[in-house]
């Protein structure tokens, strides 16, 4: 089932696809019509994006592919960020504190096979291989911009399924109030983890209430750039919450609960003044050490930053400011 589309988020593929990659792409659907199309998709799709390499997409995810939904959901005015740039400058501290650590660290991790473990208030507990998780449903691209509470930002083309689906899937009971969920914790393959200068308590723990989780712009990705998720943006599973600032993105997700009570979450644990629970992007709610009223877009250059305004909600909030209606989002920030 496809999801309708928010006006606000609609726009035509031109309008967010590069001039040269958007008849590239033409180019290549119209030479590739010989070719089978489970075949083919899958290279096409990594191709369409420059600089993205295929990957090795996992033959679960391949089959998938050849049904996906394109730019189900697209950013108008507003270019992609280059593959290389949303690959090699990312916060993943299991990997390394430095924005090059988790490129540079994360190709030990193993990411196939996987399994994610469901529980708490659900009437279909268990643990779960991802691909089962996916199977029943189509994959979707979703091309959302994406702001970190450091004040950068970058327009990602993401792969995945709404959260709702699998939710539903589980069967939330009445008690089920927010979504809880976990971090892999390997030390071995996650050098950051073992890192006796780390302040953060293992695993890394993030949570949502379940109205925004099951929220249709919510998703659980499995894939950018037109194929399967680099070990460093989260592989295999990550949350996507496109009008909260990027850590509430948790990545490399082996653990999901439903739960009664607001969960802890590691930031707010870490610095409860500084990183609430919901986290919306909000240009009127300064950081206490920078202001949140401008971001820099990626890429830039040190004399050329690409400085631009915050939107309240990240652009977003015709689709979820209704989330939030009566409450002081200064001190539920």
């Amino acid at each position: 089932m496809l999801i309708k589309v928010p006006p606000a988020s609609a726009c035509h593929e031109s309008d967010v696809t590069p001039q040269s990659t958007y008849f590239s792409r033409r180019a290549v659907m119209a030479g590739s019509a010989a070719l089978a199309a489970s075949a083919a998709l899958p290279a096409w799709a990594a191709s369409t994006y420059d600089g993205a390499d295929p990957g090795n997409v996992p033959e679960w995810l391949k089959a998938k592919l050849g049904d996906t939904h394109w730019q189900a959901v697209n950013v108008a005015g507003e270019a992609i960020t280059p593959f290389k740039d949303a690959t090699h400058y990312n916060n993943f501290y299991e990997f390394g504190t430095d924005k090059g650590d988790p490129a540079q660290n994360a190709g030990s991790l193993k990411t196939d096979p996987w399994s994610v473990m469901v529980d708490g208030e659900v009437g279909k507990p268990g643990k779960y291989a991802l691909e089962d998780f996916v199977k029943p449903h189509q994959l979707e691209e979703r091309i959302y911009r994406m702001r970190c509470v450091e004040a950068w930002s970058m327009v990602i083309p993401w792969l995945g399924i709404p959260l709702a689906s699998i939710l539903k899937q589980v069967e939330p009971t009445s008690k089920a109030r927010y979504v809880r969920f976990e971090t892999l914790q390997d030390p071995t393959s996650m050098p950051g983890q073992r890192s006796s200068f780390s302040y953060i308590e293992w695993p890394y723990q993030e949570g949502l209430r379940l109205d925004e989780a099951m929220h249709p712009l919510t998703i659980l990705a499995v894939g950018m750039y037109g194929r399967e998720l680099p070990n460093q943006n989260g592989a295999p599973l990550r949350l996507v919450v496109p009008w909260k600032y990027g850590f509430k993105g948790i990545k490399s997700i082996v653990r999901i609960s439903l739960v009664a009570e607001q969960p802890k979450t590691t930031w707010q644990g870490i610095a409860p003044t500084e990183y609430g629970f919901f986290a919306n992007v909000n240009p009127h709610v300064d950081h206490p050490r920078w202001t949140q009223a401008r971001e820099r877009r990626l890429p830039g250059t040190l004399f050329a930053p690409n400085v631009r305004e915050t939107q309240m909600f990240n652009g977003y909030a015709d689709e979820v400011a209704s989330l939030y209606t009566g409450m002081d989002l200064k001190v539920n920030y």
